[in-house]
């Protein structure tokens, strides 16, 4: 097998980004899992530690000019290329990575392949695959020249690798001309929460606009909090103001892949279920028995959210005791 690099994102914290597993995994059904990391000096070890925990045959590090962005890690990616000679460069379908791996496809004259559900291999060469036209089917494509690049839909991949031996190789990164911008100030803020971030999480529960109002909505959260699920929304039910736009999940908004993705009074249109529609068990809760969201459920209960939904609750808290 040849190599798969896999660019990993280091958090401001200085651990890796939730994408991590799900990279590694699906890159080594095309080759040796190799991390591309590209940090500050002082989250470097660290960093490269966690990334042989979760599996990277071999860790290239390099340190981040300060306060750029974007370009030097497009910068160590194109070093990397030329280093590993990869079959596959993989990297999240979050904005920064997208942005990094399509620069280096216009850099490099490489072939790209964006929001892909998973890569393998042939015998012809590495198979990208990608969910289209909301979720109705699954295509496969594949390069018929360079390296390919792929960003891999958060949560699209759950497998995980087993611990690897920490090998740490510094890569030689030769900065190019390109100018990039900088960060002249920033000031985090800090939303404390102990629900799971929606994008990359492993369930979900969604409202939409047969939740009613933003303050029954709450019902949404409770049944979210007993199963430690991420909260989610139609854009329906985010343009009536019951819920922020980032929990927004369809082909305008977060596009998700967990194993579990509870569906309380959505009606399932194909701009939702383009988001939505690679869950593993799909649960869908609505009144209506023609909704859409039936269609594609894999356990579908017909009646009042407000009735079912506060048993489904007590259920799991009572199984929980």
């Amino acid at each position: 097998m040849g190599v798969a690099l896999v660019l990993i994102e280091v958090l401001p914290s200085g651990a890796l980004a939730a994408t991590a597993p799900g990279l590694l995994a699906a890159a080594a059904r095309v080759g040796e899992p190799v991390a591309v990391i590209v940090g500050p000096a002082d989250a470097l070890s660290g960093a490269a530690a966690e990334a042989a925990g979760l599996g990277a045959v071999r860790v290239l590090t390099t340190e981040t000019v300060p306060d750029a962005l974007t370009i030097p890690v497009v910068d160590a990616l194109a070093a990397a290329v030329d280093r590993e000679r990869p079959d596959l460069v993989l990297a999240s379908n979050a904005v920064e990575s997208r942005d990094a791996l399509a620069r280096l496809a216009a850099r490099r004259r490489l072939p790209l392949a964006t929001d892909v559900v998973g890569v393998d291999r042939d015998e012809l060469g590495v198979v990208a695959h990608h969910s289209v036209l909301g979720g109705a089917f699954t295509v496969d494509g594949a390069p018929t020249f360079g390296t390919l690049l792929a960003t891999l839909r958060p949560g699209a991949v759950d497998a995980r690798l087993e611990s690897r031996p920490l090998v740490v190789d510094s890569l030689e990164v030769v900065a190019s001309e390109v100018r990039a911008a900088r960060i002249d100030g920033f000031s985090e803020t800090v939303a404390p929460s102990s629900r799971p971030e929606l994008r990359g999480a492993a369930a979900v529960v969604a409202g939409g606009r047969g939740v009613g109002s933003r303050e029954d909505f709450a019902l949404v959260e409770q049944l979210a909090d007993v199963l430690g699920a991420a909260v989610g929304a139609s854009r329906a039910a985010v343009d009536a103001g019951y819920v922020p736009a980032a929990a927004q999940v369809g082909q305008t908004g977060v596009s998700v892949s967990p194993r579990l993705y509870v569906a309380l009074g959505i009606s399932g249109a194909i701009q939702h279920r383009a988001g939505m529609q690679t869950a593993g068990i799909i649960v869908a809760i609505d009144k209506n028995p023609d909704a859409p969201i039936f269609d594609i459920a894999d356990f579908g209960i017909v009646g009042d959210l407000f009735t079912v939904v506060p048993q489904l609750i007590s259920a799991l808290e009572a199984h929980k005791n």
